[in-house]
């Protein structure tokens, strides 16, 4: 992943799943929900780039749905991330996959624009792995043009920190290909424990069964 992220780094549809952290104060404050395991919808403004929950307006907009299909093409991204965005129309029916994910309460997925002239740069996905118990996974994505600027560091250690704080999240995991080399940097910079190798656990874009590496966080670690 060249700032991706790993095995579904940006979590496809159904699938399991990178210089500084953002702050709690500059993301827009919301309502606390009853149910205290509760993804709710938060923007991050990390300076450069600007993260904002998917949403079906972003289905209407062809810049939206043009950088999604030239994300979906780029060879790193079909490879290990594979994103089903191979046309307009299936690009909008991404972005309302992303949508449904914050209205079931099963995933919150932001995309990663840029702060100056909000074209889409990539996307993250924090989403439950069990969510009784307080277990998630996040996923991720760049495109090309994006990437080598951090922007993925910065916003998945957001994104960590904002589960913790607001959804009651215990545990965050990342499992990506072992040959991907520079989403497991990721893992490490966004202060991701390594913990292991899960052998051949998920079929990547090269339609191959993968060893994947597994790194986690938990709530009580120290904050980078």
């Amino acid at each position: 992943m060249t700032a991706f992220s790993a095995a579904p780094a940006e979590l496809p549809d159904a699938a399991p799943s990178s210089d500084s952290p953002d702050s709690p104060d500059n993301a827009a404050p919301v309502e606390s929900p009853a149910d205290p395991k509760t993804f709710v919808r938060t923007a991050f403004d990390l300076g450069d780039v600007v993260l904002r929950p998917w949403t079906r307006a972003d289905a209407e907009s062809e810049a939206v749905l043009d950088a999604l299909v030239t994300a979906a093409a780029d060879p790193m991204v079909a490879l290990w991330n594979p994103i089903r965005a191979t046309d307009r129309d299936a690009a909008r029916t991404w972005v309302e996959a992303r949508d449904d994910g914050w209205e079931k309460g099963t995933a919150a997925s932001f995309a990663i624009l840029d702060a100056t002239d909000g074209a889409v740069l990539g996307s993250a996905t924090l989403r439950w792995a069990d969510r009784a118990d307080g277990l998630a996974m996040i996923g991720y994505l760049l495109l090309p043009a994006a990437r080598g600027r951090g922007i993925v560091t910065r916003a998945v250690t957001a994104i960590t920190d904002w589960g913790f704080d607001t959804a009651d999240v215990r545990r965050v995991e990342i499992a990506h290909a072992v040959g991907n080399a520079a989403s497991c940097g990721v893992a490490d910079r966004c202060g991701y424990l390594f913990e292991g190798v899960l052998r051949e656990s998920y079929r990547f874009g090269d339609g191959e069964y993968h060893d994947e590496h597994l790194h986690a966080r938990l709530a009580k670690d120290p904050r980078l």
